[in-house]
């Protein structure tokens, strides 16, 4: 695919990684794309912008004032005017500024006025990399909707080997290629996803609830929006901090409550993912006032939730696609290949508590994904965005009944 008529804001930050953003910019032109540079103040000790200025064909931008005449570079204009904003590299230090909304620079009050999608490549020596505060960074972004490009393994400027380079330019170009590929894969499409977990109350104060933390969920919310769908998500209480304007929202807490949201929506759906980590009980009366403890034992009469996804998939109309998922600790593809017939699938997603990187609260996962064909695939271990991916080319290649 050529990028003839997209607009690209390339960021290019402090890292000596800074020299390939030369490539990439000529890869990009070469390819068709309209490309605005804005370099951080610290990447000039890297990179000119002399350099870049020529390769890109327009005036690199770094400052708010463009002279001392008071005319000014419009951070919001340029948010508008991009179909996609790259940083890359990225250094450790935007990072933080990005994910935590400090705007001291153009390039970060650019990025905070941006509406396109954004794209970021982390560049930084191996042990900066792995530091929980950049790896905390990353995944904030990361629930913000940005498409992540994981750094790549290999030596780095301090001599050690690891995690830590810069995507390389082709790589980084072909994702772009990729991501305007398919962004149109699910437009006019309407999909719905449940996700988090559900609170069923026993008291004004406790709740029973499970652990999951509504990461798969929203991964798979922001990889559809990403290929062109109108997402609507019900949710259960979740501590990630999406940016719920970009989606038709709507916060629920009990598993009546997640029915009932779901319910309404579900006749308008074409797809719908019950990613949502659902309660199977909750208590028979809710207590008014909190529970006092005794000496003595407590005993709590449970009473069955509705099963969301099998009462919904019951109502399934031909031209729709149902997709669930299967949390398992033991025989996972006995279990999810009977909820899969049992619930009306077209497709289900299993990942055991047993495989090492995945399960709830991870920022990874590994699944087996089984059709209703009979064809099934399995991943490697990898970042849940991936995973996201992974999961929504499968439900494209569904076919359709109508």
């Amino acid at each position: 695919m050529n990028l003839k008529g997209k607009k690209i804001i390339l960021g290019v930050t402090g890292s000596i990684a800074a020299y390939k953003s030369a490539v990439l910019t000529r890869l990009l032109i070469k390819a068709g794309a309209e490309v605005q540079i804005i370099m951080s103040t610290s990447a000039f000790d890297f990179i000119t912008p002399l350099t870049l200025a020529t390769l890109s064909k327009r005036p690199v931008l770094s400052q708010f004032q463009k002279d001392e005449t008071g005319i000014w570079n419009n951070h919001v204009e340029l948010g508008l005017w991009a179909d996609l904003f790259l940083v890359a590299p990225i250094s450790a230090n935007t990072l933080a500024k990005f994910a935590h909304g400090i705007c001291d620079n153009l390039l970060s009050a650019t990025y905070l006025s941006a509406r396109c999608p954004v794209m970021i490549a982390p560049a930084m020596d191996l042990d900066m990399y792995q530091h929980p505060a950049v790896q905390s960074n990353i995944n904030t972004l990361e629930s913000f909707g940005n498409i992540i490009l994981h750094a790549e393994s290999g030596e780095l400027a301090s001599g050690l080997s690891g995690q830590g380079r810069m995507m390389e330019p082709e790589h980084i170009l072909s994702r772009v290629e990729d991501f305007f590929a398919l962004k149109s894969d699910f437009t006019g499409k309407k999909v719905l996803i449940t996700m988090g977990p559900t609170q069923e109350a026993l008291d004004p104060v406790r709740y029973i609830s499970n652990h999951s933390s509504g990461k798969m969920g929203l991964a798979l919310a922001n990889a559809f929006l990403s290929r062109g769908a109108e997402v609507f998500v019900v949710s259960g209480p979740i501590s990630l901090s999406p940016n719920k304007d970009s989606f038709h929202w709507k916060d629920v807490k009990s598993a009546k409550e997640m029915y009932e949201a779901a319910s309404d929506l579900h006749s308008q759906m074409d797809i719908c993912v019950f990613a949502a980590a659902v309660a199977d009980y909750a208590p028979a009366e809710v207590a008014l006032e909190k529970i006092k403890k005794s000496d003595a034992n407590l005993s709590i009469d449970l009473v069955k939730n509705v099963d969301i996804a099998a009462t919904l998939g019951s109502k399934k109309k031909q031209h729709q696609k149902h997709i669930g998922f299967a949390l398992e600790t033991e025989h996972g593809v006995q279990h999810a290949q009977q909820k899969l017939s049992k619930k009306n699938f077209d497709v289900i997603v299993l990942n055991s508590m047993k495989e090492s990187g995945a399960g709830f609260q991870l920022d990874t996962n590994k699944v087996h994904i089984f059709h209703a064909s009979g064809l099934s695939i399995e991943s490697e271990v990898m970042p849940k965005s991936q995973i996201a991916n992974l999961i929504v080319d499968q439900i494209k290649n569904i076919p359709v009944t109508v």
